[in-house]
């Protein structure tokens, strides 16, 4: 009786492990594929991908296990132009992002939309607004996605500020090389918006958008919290020129975001957090 117990057992977990192993399988396809038909969509817009992040298997690369996850990062310089002109600041928002994910066993999709950049950022340019909501849109038509929470979300929340002496030529130089000095960084990318305005005829204070993660660190923070894939990861630093010399370095609070997506935060958070304001300290000082 014991042995045909444990038998029984033993099948009742196969049985249960096999069920969980095909519904996460199911999710992920769901992830893939909608992550697919953004691109798709990006491309039929006329928009510029940047960036398609799959947060989940780089992670499981460096042995840590999350949920999919999966952002994409498109750009269109005459969206961005006129909400920079107003607050070169949102440039930390910016460009597009949505958000493919599993949450809680079931495939979402999440996104930045300009109620989001209108609050964080003290935004007042309907026009502008109206432009980046509505080429968002355009993508998202064929999905059903969410736009991120803005329930306790007012101007300049969670963004972490460093000043420095430096140019932003040369705070973005040395931010690039110790970000990649760290032997759990992958690079992703940057965007001169600056330069992107100037071929459009319009003059910015010189603004750069570096797009970096570590996915093993990250992979930990997203574990309980995936959808702070689309605003913490990747990690991004806004460098803009400040109106007095020097140079600002922007960049987002982890906690700050899981609190906003979630209600709460978690260890990791707060130590990514401490993590990443030394290291980007100590590069321009």
């Amino acid at each position: 009786m014991v042995r045909l117990g444990f038998v029984f057992s033993m099948i009742a977990t196969l049985t249960v492990s096999t069920s969980a192993l095909a519904q996460s399988s199911s999710v992920q396809t769901a992830v893939d594929d909608n992550l697919l038909e953004l691109e798709t969509a990006v491309d039929e817009a006329g928009a510029t991908p940047i960036a398609s992040i799959d947060h989940s298997r780089l992670a499981k690369a460096e042995g840590v296990e999350m949920p999919a996850s999966r952002v994409l990062i498109f750009s269109d310089p005459e969206i961005n132009t006129p909400v920079l002109e107003e607050n070169v600041r949102a440039g930390l928002d910016l460009p597009f992002r949505v958000l493919s994910f599993d949450q809680d066993g079931r495939p979402q999709i999440v996104y930045t939309d300009s109620q989001f950049l209108k609050v964080r950022h003290d935004l007042n340019n309907t026009q502008a607004l109206n432009s980046f909501q509505s080429k968002l849109l355009e993508v998202l038509k064929d999905l059903d996605a969410a736009p991120a929470p803005t329930n306790g979300l007012n101007t300049n929340y969670g963004i972490i500020d460093l000043r420095s002496q430096l140019s932003v030529t040369e705070a973005v130089k040395r931010l690039r090389a110790t970000v990649m000095e760290q032997n759990d960084t992958v690079w992703f990318g940057e965007i001169d918006f600056a330069t992107e305005a100037s071929l459009l005829g319009v003059e910015l204070p010189d603004t750069v958008l570096l797009l970096f993660g570590g996915p093993a660190p990250g992979g930990v923070a997203m574990a309980g919290f995936p959808a702070i894939g689309l605003d913490a990861f990747c990690q991004k630093l806004l460098v803009y020129a400040h109106e007095e010399g020097g140079s600002v370095v922007i960049f987002n609070d982890i906690a700050a975001l899981a609190e906003l997506h979630y209600g709460s935060s978690a260890e990791p958070h707060h130590g990514l957090n401490k993590r990443l304001t030394a290291t980007f300290r100590t590069a321009i000082e």
